[in-house]
């Protein structure tokens, strides 16, 4: 059986991850902040485990992949926050927060769990961007540059670990209505309109995220590599389409 972890795996988009990989056949080590909610997840999915997780600490990484007593097949860097506030107002300890979990995690986890795949040459790395890492949005602090930073982070590690046998690629959603979104989406007006602004007219789900980075990780993907694959509703695209021609 094969295993994958996912940071971030209490609620939201990390959920249904977790959910579709034990779904798909998966040991799934339900990973998060918040100990009691990767762990009353983990109860809902057969074979789980759940476990209280830093991402930004290496040793409460190495810890839960000592726990597994075995490497993963799979890596899910979904862990992610998001503190909202003009630049100008934003204070150094919240921009630095959120690159302690969006970016250091990314690498922290990725890198411990790297080292032990790479000696049996095999394993999938995805990790969670975001349309925000090209489309940037006014009041969303340190979040768009963390998840450009991803996509980066992500290239990088695809070069450098490809010749061990890994693939790393990323996943980005665009307006999904889960997680962090979801009170956002809660406002009846901002739901329609964010709704109407994709060319599906709808938002997405967590679920159509998750079976995005499935694919990601089964065999399908073998030949794919160091790419960001956008689960937006081609809303990244749509610009255009709104601008007058005359």
């Amino acid at each position: 059986m094969k295993t994958m972890m996912v940071t971030g795996a209490g609620a939201g988009i990390g959920a249904a991850i977790a959910a579709a990989a034990a779904a798909n056949g998966y040991r799934v080590a339900v990973c998060d902040i918040d100990g009691e909610r990767a762990k009353s997840v983990a109860a809902g999915l057969s074979g789980a485990l759940g476990f209280q997780l830093d991402v930004s600490r290496e040793a409460d990484v190495e810890r839960v992949l000592d726990a597994l007593e075995a490497v993963p097949d799979a890596l899910v860097n979904n862990a992610g926050i998001v503190r909202f506030g003009p630049l100008l107002e934003l204070s150094v300890e919240n921009f630095r927060a959120v690159l302690d979990v969006n970016l250091l995690g990314v690498f922290v986890c990725s890198r411990a769990v790297a080292r032990r795949m790479a000696p049996r040459r095999s394993g999938v790395i995805v990790s969670m961007s975001s349309i925000n890492a090209t489309h940037p949005g006014p009041g969303a602090g340190a979040y768009p540059a963390t998840k450009a930073a991803v996509v980066s982070l992500t290239q990088q590690m695809s070069l450098e670990w490809a010749g061990s046998g890994l693939r790393v690629n990323a996943v980005a959603p665009g307006f999904i209505d889960a997680g962090m979104s979801a009170p956002i989406y809660a406002n009846p007006r901002v739901r329609e309109l964010r709704g109407s602004a994709v060319p599906q007219q709808r938002l997405g789900t967590a679920e159509e995220v998750a079976a995005a980075v499935l694919f990601l990780c089964s065999e399908q993907a073998s030949y794919i590599n160091g790419h960001e694959l956008i689960v937006d509703g081609g809303v990244v695209n749509s610009v255009l389409s709104r601008l007058p021609r005359e």
